[in-house]
């Protein structure tokens, strides 16, 4: 079971603290074994600072609690907080990745199921879509679904996730797809062969909608697939 465990601060000289947690950051190299930490602000009370760490397990927080490192870290940030920081310990019973479930819906809905004017709902109006493979390296969100739709017409692909990592606004996926050359593809007439490859994208998301993507395939290797060049 995940933990995460919640440091409540009260100080009048943030950046000193936010000093102390990069040096701890940076004494605690190899050893620690928190894998995430947010640090917020209270837009109420500037004084107000809370940092949330994430650790794989409670047992995991508490070897890390234990580096001599830490314990002079939190010397210190006690000495430069107005008042002595509070611990709220939890156990994760929920953990949703949102940005990851929009990711997974894009792909299900327009990619798999075909639907690309759903890409209206999951994208945003700014959105750009960066692909080698493609007319322009930087199109918008109605060329991209009018050069997918040719796409997805020539092979009626279906591509499955092999592995989805989140980080930030940031969702990258490693991707297999399988389809059937039964359409014109740049100026290929159709010549019924199956095809697989594999490819890369990461997306970058705002407000829960899909802002930016950037795609990577193997198209020396659906060439050779096709005929068109010698393997």
């Amino acid at each position: 079971m995940g933990f995460v465990q919640l440091i409540d601060c009260k100080t009048s000289d943030v950046d000193q603290l936010n000093r102390l947690m990069d040096n701890w950051a940076e004494a605690t190299q190899g050893k620690r074994t928190a894998t995430h930490s947010i640090v917020g602000q209270d837009r109420s009370d500037s004084t107000h600072v809370v940092e949330i760490v994430e650790f794989p397990s409670y047992e995991e927080a508490m070897k890390n609690s234990h580096l001599p490192e830490t314990d002079r870290i939190f010397q210190e940030i006690v000495a430069a907080c107005d008042e002595m920081p509070t611990f709220t310990d939890l156990d994760v019973v929920r953990d949703e990745q949102l940005n990851k479930s929009v990711v997974q819906r894009f792909f299900d809905v327009v990619v798999n199921g075909g639907n690309l004017d759903a890409a209206d709902e999951l994208c945003t109006a700014g959105y750009r879509e960066h692909d080698p493979a493609l007319s322009s390296y930087d199109i918008d969100l109605a060329q991209a679904k009018l050069e997918n739709g040719e796409i997805m017409a020539a092979f009626n692909p279906t591509l499955t996730l092999d592995s989805v990592i989140a980080e930030g606004d940031l969702v990258s996926c490693r991707i297999t797809y399988e389809g059937r050359h039964t359409g014109t593809f740049q100026g290929l007439e159709p010549t019924g062969r199956a095809v697989t490859g594999t490819g890369h994208a990461t997306f970058r998301l705002r407000n829960g909608e899909i802002d930016e993507s950037w795609w990577n395939w193997d198209d020396l290797g659906l060439m050779r697939q096709l005929g068109v060049v010698e393997g």
